[in-house]
């Protein structure tokens, strides 16, 4: 697994997995006014990457995609960055239901967390949540982030306003790092 930018020539393998994973991410994704078939085009990822770059540039994303053995899998962003005295972003993910399970989204996610709390100088990751996603509830929680309140009718999912549960890690919750704590969960693994 490796992360990297968000590649010009990833367009069409991009919308190819999107539109494969049509009925494991929907549910979890923002309400649109077009298709999932039209919002999911290698025009459309022309766009989101610009979108997505310019902020990067401003300094209030983070954005990765996620390479399994070479190929895209998923992406993980930082996105809203604050600086100042809040210095905090909102985390977000997907992943191709191919390479679910296999602990490369608690990887990437582990990663993402350092980077952004290392160099980038973070204090504050949030990641926010559908109570019904078990999964992604599951992989927040064995990197430490903590449950923090939830937000009623928070954001339009999937065709409604849906509620979310928020959770957040400190920089200072994992002071030797989420990778470090990603490892000692993998090593402790019957399977391993």
């Amino acid at each position: 697994m490796e992360l990297t930018p968000l590649r010009r020539g990833d367009a069409r393998e991009w919308a190819r997995v999107r539109l494969d994973n049509q009925a494991w991410l929907a549910p979890w994704e923002p309400s649109a006014p077009v298709s999932w078939q039209d919002r999911h085009t290698p025009a459309a990822y022309r766009g989101m990457r610009r979108a997505t770059a310019h902020r990067a540039r401003a300094g209030t994303a983070l954005p990765f995609a996620v390479r399994v053995e070479g190929r895209l899998a998923g992406q993980v962003t930082v996105d809203n960055i604050v600086r100042g005295a809040l210095r905090s972003g909102h985390l977000g993910y997907w992943l191709d239901s191919a390479v679910a399970g296999r602990g490369m989204g608690s990887l990437a996610v582990a990663l993402v967390c350092d980077h952004a709390f290392g160099p980038v100088g973070l204090h504050r990751l949030q990641a926010d949540i559908r109570p019904e996603n078990g999964p992604s509830r599951r992989l927040v929680e064995r990197l430490g982030f903590r449950q923090e309140g939830m937000f009623r009718s928070y954001l339009d999912i999937d065709g409604d306003w849906r509620d979310h549960l928020a959770y957040a890690l400190l920089a200072d919750d994992e002071p030797r790092g989420v990778l470090h704590r990603w490892r000692a969960r993998a090593d402790r693994r019957p399977d391993r």
